[in-house]
């Protein structure tokens, strides 16, 4: 059994004979990439429709969680984490990709190091799973509104992209546009559920965790399974069509 169908879980398992009981399913999308290129921002949007013009740096991880209801009575939860950009070399690294169901590199399309970088960011996810299923793998250049600044060319991206077997998209947190549509795509491709280009209307604005600013070493952190307790009690929806 494929780890997609061990996370699928039936309201009511009890009343199969329903045609039109709901699906449920629970994905852990973890956000990985250079400080400042906007992972948190990225995030924000997708789940609050928020962005902020001041930078605060991520220490350690995040995370928030997103519900979806989707076409054929079908709900995914999504745990977006927020991984901090200098965790590449902290000891706790390993532990918060752990069970990932997808993961998504983010770089700066104005800064190529934030570009060059992601062989290491994708070498560590390689070194996490090695031995098990790969985790779905995304690539996501941010920052679009600033294409005249563009300093990674496409060709670039798209190489990198077909080299290492990644999912591609080009995204604006600051604007908002296509990062709904690259979650949407990763929740539906991880229910397998086969979609034509989303419209998405968000229904009610929120995020559902607390989101904890660290200020303390990696070990000293609350443990992710407290912070997704806390996380479940506040959901949020959008509905797509």
């Amino acid at each position: 059994m494929s780890k997609n169908q061990e996370l699928k879980q039936g309201i009511d398992q009890s009343d199969d004979d329903s045609g039109d009981e709901p699906e449920n399913y629970q994905y852990k999308i973890v956000v990985l990439g250079n400080g400042t290129v906007g992972k948190t921002s990225v995030i924000m949007r997708f789940c609050e429709d928020y962005f902020a013009r001041s930078y605060k740096q991520t220490i350690g991880v995040d995370f928030f969680v997103k519900r979806l209801e989707m076409p054929g009575n079908v709900y995914v939860a999504l745990q977006v984490w927020d991984i901090g950009g200098q965790s590449i070399f902290g000891k706790m690294i390993q532990t918060y990709i752990y069970e990932a169901n997808a993961v998504v590199l983010v770089y700066d399309i104005t800064n190529q190091q934030s570009f060059q970088d992601l062989e290491d960011w994708l070498n560590l996810v390689k070194q996490s799973f090695a031995g098990k299923e790969m985790p779905l793998l995304i690539l996501m250049g941010n920052k679009i509104d600033l294409n005249h600044m563009q300093a990674v060319k496409s060709d670039q991206h798209d190489q990198f992209a077909k080299e290492n077997g990644l999912y591609s998209f080009y995204v604006s947190a600051k604007s908002g546009d296509q990062v709904s549509s690259c979650f949407y795509r990763i929740a539906a491709d991880l229910a397998g559920i086969e979609v034509q280009k989303p419209m998405v209307e968000i229904t009610q604005k929120q995020v559902v965790a607390e989101i904890v600013q660290h200020t303390q070493n990696e070990e000293t952190e609350p443990r992710a399974e407290e912070k997704l307790e806390k996380a479940k009690k506040k959901e949020s929806k959008c509905i797509l069509f």
